[in-house]
């Protein structure tokens, strides 16, 4: 059986919609057939300058949600039928979003409740996953999941820079969930009603001077252990590290440009937020099994979605709206 795919034909040509072969599960994989994509700016990145390909022609994507249409050998959380929101692969067209159909491990995919549709459980897998990795990773913070422990970090305060993008309103809500007692966001002010709404104490005004946003947040707390810059730009990055304590870790989403000096007893770790890479896969797959619940009873939100049209053909227009800081506070999602 053949399916319809998004492809890039070759490095920096344009997308097409072309046919591929739908891929059989292999242990411990789930069949999903596609109903919602969600866009993210290292797609249009991919586009632009080959990162993450090894060969083409490429299909890319990161996050999906639909229903599972097939289990491979070994799978016992999912059957047949069950709605899901699931993360894509880098180098691995079977395992890429913009398809109709994509392989995924049943291990780091999400049953979904009925109270989540598609569109808004397509914002899901990579904000959710960078944000997990980031602050409760083995290489990165290292904090207690509040899988593992509900509240662990009361009293406490956090940084999350670029608090209404997909990463950081899913680090605000984790950071509630473990307890901090003072979040603070950067963001544009018209996204502060809806990040208190999340679990934010503060949001500050990230169009602010860079030393204006560094004195507000050094006025609400003079002991941040952990700052989570979603950013990642150069002014980003001095506000984060100017106001981290002794003994903090700031996570960036990019390559961090900050270097310690000898004797600094702080940390500055870029978040590789591969779920498949063994030192993440635990904390993911714990986080994705109790994901459902949380979803349910609403102690995790997703992000706010604008669906654009076209399904596969409208995507390398929101892609291009992406590339041009176009969009804000919500997840470009299409549906097939």
């Amino acid at each position: 059986m053949s399916q319809k795919v998004l492809f890039i034909p070759s490095k920096q040509a344009p997308f097409e919609v072309g046919t591929a072969e739908i891929h059989k599960p292999g242990h411990g994989e789930i069949l999903i057939k596609v109903q919602a994509i969600g866009l993210n700016p290292i797609e249009w990145k991919q586009h632009a300058f080959g990162l993450l390909i090894d060969s083409y022609p490429a299909i890319v994507g990161q996050d999906a949600a639909g229903v599972v249409e097939e289990v491979g050998a070994g799978v016992t959380n999912f059957v047949k039928g069950d709605r899901v929101a699931a993360r894509g692969a880098f180098n691995s067209n079977a395992h890429a979003t913009y398809q109709q159909y994509m392989l995924a491990p049943a291990d780091l995919s999400a049953k979904l409740p009925s109270n989540i549709s598609f569109e808004e459980a397509a914002s899901l897998p990579t904000g959710v996953d960078t944000a997990t990795v980031g602050l409760f990773g083995p290489m990165d913070a290292k904090l207690i999941s509040p899988v593992e422990t509900l509240g662990a970090y009361k009293g406490q305060s956090i940084l999350i820079i670029g608090g209404s993008g997909s990463v950081g309103a899913y680090a605000i809500q984790l950071a509630r969930l473990s307890g901090f007692t003072t979040i603070i966001a950067t963001a544009s002010a018209r996204h502060e009603a809806y990040l208190k709404s999340l679990g934010a104490t503060h949001v500050i005004d990230r169009n602010l001077p860079e030393a204006e946003v560094t004195q507000a947040v050094a006025n609400i707390s003079k002991g941040i252990k952990v700052v989570f810059d979603t950013i990642t730009e150069e002014n980003t990055q001095k506000i984060g590290w100017a106001v981290l304590a002794s003994g903090g870790h700031m996570c960036t989403t990019h390559v961090t440009s900050i270097k310690p000096q000898e004797g600094d007893s702080r940390k500055a770790k870029w978040v590789l937020s591969v779920p498949t890479m063994p030192p993440n896969r635990p904390v993911c797959s714990a986080m994705w099994a109790q994901f459902t619940k949380w979803l349910e009873d609403g102690s995790i939100r997703p992000n706010k979605v604008e669906v654009i049209p076209g399904g596969l053909e409208g995507i390398a227009a929101g892609l291009d709206r992406l590339k041009t800081d176009q969009v804000s506070g919500v997840k470009l999602v299409v549906t097939l």
